[in-house]
């Protein structure tokens, strides 16, 4: 008996700890990478914005895991040279608050940013994805075509596919997983783990040497980010599965960005296939580039935003 309640102290001190742990650390990656823009509320949900530059309004939305501090690192200050920039975190990552699990998915996200764009001014943006964040803008393009202009998906996920759900989005996204491993792994795992991820996703291109410092690897660790990611990337082929059909129902210009040596999202299956199936749709093929273009070809994703602002009548 003694030697079970021993345990059982143990074991509870042990989980004490780890939420310690897990709290100091969320707090030391939020008081380095503070949000930076402002939050617009829609139906009780704050989703955090940030806007620069003047001329027509573009939407930018990121991918997996990321926040703002993606899109703000090389692609948004170049774009607002000639737009107004509108870049949103996802509901549930960077600043924003999550949607009810029920209603995460790439549609309920297009339409919570569709209205917190109208909140900023933005009645009919063009709106530029980036990987998942490519998910929500098709999501908003089949599901809002009144409320868009243009549509710019890069590196987009589009298309359903074959391969498995990563084992650690299978843990982390089942209830027993996201109670117990994903505090474990924001009080455990380094930033270290994040930043050697993110030069995997470069690949074969090399990670640029100031982008994880300006990028905040630790805001992808705080729980309620690793939950919120987990759910998304769980549900998404089933989305896309459904998604998928509609994409001839796409008519405002569109332009497609992806790297032919992108080892995340298959050049093949997802953007030559979507280039096939939106009548309006161009595709631009950048040889050899892996998944992040909007970093080491961000000169060619910008001239794809001109492009769609040609052709939509915007300049």
């Amino acid at each position: 008996m003694w030697i079970i309640l021993a345990i059982g102290l143990a074991v509870a001190a042990f989980w004490m700890f780890t939420l310690w742990r897990a709290a100091r650390h969320e707090a030391r990656a939020e008081a380095s990478h503070p949000p930076r823009g402002q939050f617009v509320e829609i139906d009780g949900l704050r989703i955090h914005a940030e806007v620069m530059g003047n001329g027509p309004d573009l939407v930018m939305i990121h991918g997996s895991n990321g926040n703002t501090r993606d899109l703000t690192y090389a692609l948004a200050p170049l774009l607002a040279r000639q737009f107004r920039v509108i870049l949103f975190d996802r509901p549930g990552l960077g600043f924003s608050d999550p949607l009810p699990k029920p209603s995460a998915g790439i549609a309920h996200q297009a339409a919570a940013m569709m209205q917190a764009a109208r909140e900023l001014g933005a009645d009919r943006p063009m709106v530029l994805g980036h990987s998942y964040g490519g998910a929500v803008a098709l999501a908003w393009a089949v599901h809002h075509p009144e409320a868009i202009s243009g549509l710019i998906a890069v590196s987009a996920a589009s298309n359903p596919w074959t391969t498995p759900l990563d084992p650690l989005y299978r843990v982390t996204s089942s209830p027993i997983g996201a109670a117990i491993a994903v505090p474990l792994i924001t009080a455990y795992v380094p930033d270290s783990y994040v930043i050697r991820s993110l030069q995997e996703v470069f690949a074969p291109q090399p990670e640029p040497p100031d982008y994880a410092a300006h990028f905040g690897p630790g805001l992808s660790l705080r729980r309620s980010s690793l939950r919120a990611n987990a759910w998304h990337r769980a549900i998404l082929l089933d989305e896309i599965r459904a998604l998928h059909r509609r994409y001839g129902e796409i008519a405002v210009p569109t332009e497609i960005v992806h790297g032919t040596a992108d080892d995340t999202v298959n050049f093949d299956l997802h953007s030559v296939s979507l280039s096939r199936q939106i009548p309006a749709a161009q595709l631009r093929a950048l040889a050899g580039i892996g998944h992040m273009p909007h970093h080491v070809a961000s000169e060619e994703v910008a001239a794809a935003v001109l492009r769609a602002a040609q052709r939509a009548g915007l300049r």
